[in-house]
């Protein structure tokens, strides 16, 4: 008898089992599940933001690289040489690439890797995590295309005026927004 009675639930003062409802464990589940999903759906959100950030953090060190190179040719008095700049791979300026460059641009481009498009002069970032970037893109790619552009300034020197170049910068080809 003893035995028997150790194998039965434990009874509340009232006399009734104690133990959870089948009612609420189905609403524990629920709860669950809902903030799982939120917190998942913030996890894609700040993976997004990461990649972005990273992102604007490669186009500011190839920008800078750009930069050196133009103040090189300014002061070697080579300014008419700064042309190629336009032109050439933007990544070619940097003592070190970035683990994720991919080199020249090959179609599908790897996600999350940067490219350098030789027959639009354009550099190339295919974006990873892209289901909350809006990039206007017409060819439904998730890519982000920027360019290599010189900047112009009039100058008066001992009377005369010329244009030259006095800067240099990557300017988005696609419009994007992210989160």
């Amino acid at each position: 008898m003893w035995l028997w009675a150790r194998d039965r639930a434990p009874l509340s003062r009232s006399g009734r089992a104690r133990g959870f409802t089948l009612i609420e464990l189905i609403v524990v589940l629920v709860l669950i599940s809902v903030l799982a999903g939120v917190a998942l759906q913030r996890y894609r959100v700040y993976q997004e933001l990461a990649e972005r950030a990273a992102m604007q953090a490669t186009l500011k060190m190839v920008k800078t690289g750009l930069q050196i190179r133009l103040a090189e040719l300014i002061i070697g008095n080579r300014q008419a040489e700064a042309k190629v700049l336009e032109r050439s791979n933007p990544m070619q300026w940097l003592a070190e690439k970035p683990a994720n460059y991919g080199g020249d641009y090959r179609h599908p481009a790897r996600r999350g890797y940067w490219y350098y498009d030789a027959a639009r002069a354009e550099l190339v970032y295919a974006v990873n995590n892209g289901e909350f970037i809006d990039i206007a893109a017409t060819d439904g790619l998730k890519e982000i295309r920027f360019k290599t552009r010189l900047l112009r300034d009039v100058v008066n020197f001992g009377g005369m005026t010329t244009e030259t170049v006095t800067g240099v910068t990557l300017v988005p080809v696609t419009r994007y927004r992210g989160p």
